[in-house]
């Protein structure tokens, strides 16, 4: 999963390397614990192409169009890109709102079932510090309560390959830009088209130019925002790189 990142970029420097307008988007703070919830950043396009981008914000936690309730609605921050094709919180909003979330990086949780301390955080980015593309869907959601529209997204994840795969066993749907303009172009996928879309979600080498050390645990709480939480740590041993 997916449930913690970083987003240290203005707008305009988010907008140049998606090639998107920005529409006078405002601009997000530097966010080294960016939680559910959170205003984020998506990368949206205008056109079937794909190539006609723009830069929006959502709230970090899909609701479905259809959600009634507001005190009971979904807030889904993760798609399971097996089931996003079928599942009904997801289905709509992958036929035509897919989208790009940028990431500095994120952050995992060990499970007991690898080599590390249960629990123990870690922070993944790219070797290179350029900003990650991560798979996502966008939904518009009228709250019941204040007859508002809310735009709200999610991330997609898959199962974990390499050496991600000791830390946790899902991890983020990575797009390489040759990816980017099918993905999000804004047609409807029609029934004979389900399966070329999926398949734009599985990369050849998913973990391609990663890089991955433990952090300190300030991270878990959702108050700390400072760049500190992605200084190394020790865990007793060197630290884990690819």
């Amino acid at each position: 999963m997916c449930g913690r990142f970083t987003l240290t970029v203005s707008a305009d420097e988010i907008a140049r390397q998606f090639q998107a307008n920005t529409h006078n988007v405002p601009q997000l703070e530097f966010n080294w614990n960016v939680s559910p919830t959170t205003p984020i950043y998506f990368v949206k396009s205008t056109d079937k192409s794909g190539e006609s981008r723009e830069l929006d914000i959502a709230k970090w936690g899909l609701i479905p169009s259809w959600s009634k309730d507001s005190l009971r609605a979904s807030n889904a921050i993760n798609a399971r890109s097996e089931s996003i094709a079928e599942k009904p919180s997801f289905r709509d909003a992958f036929r035509q709102r897919r989208c790009i979330i940028p990431v500095s990086g994120y952050y995992e949780w060990a499970t007991e079932l690898g080599p590390y301390p249960p629990k123990q955080p870690f922070y993944i980015h790219n070797k290179n510090d350029s900003l990650l593309a991560i798979a996502g869907l966008y939904e518009y959601w009228i709250d019941p309560q204040t007859k508002k529209e809310v735009t709200t997204a999610a991330i997609i994840t898959r199962e974990a390959t390499g050496p991600l795969a000791t830390i946790h066993h899902r991890m983020p749907v990575f797009l390489t830009p040759d990816r980017w303009g099918k993905w999000i172009g804004n047609e409807r996928v029609r029934e004979n088209e389900v399966g070329q879309y999926l398949g734009l979600l599985d990369s050849p080498d998913p973990t391609a130019g990663l890089d991955f050390y433990p952090v300190s645990t300030e991270v878990n709480s959702a108050s700390h925002h400072g760049a500190d939480l992605i200084a190394p740590i020790e865990l007793g041993q060197p630290e884990t790189l690819f």
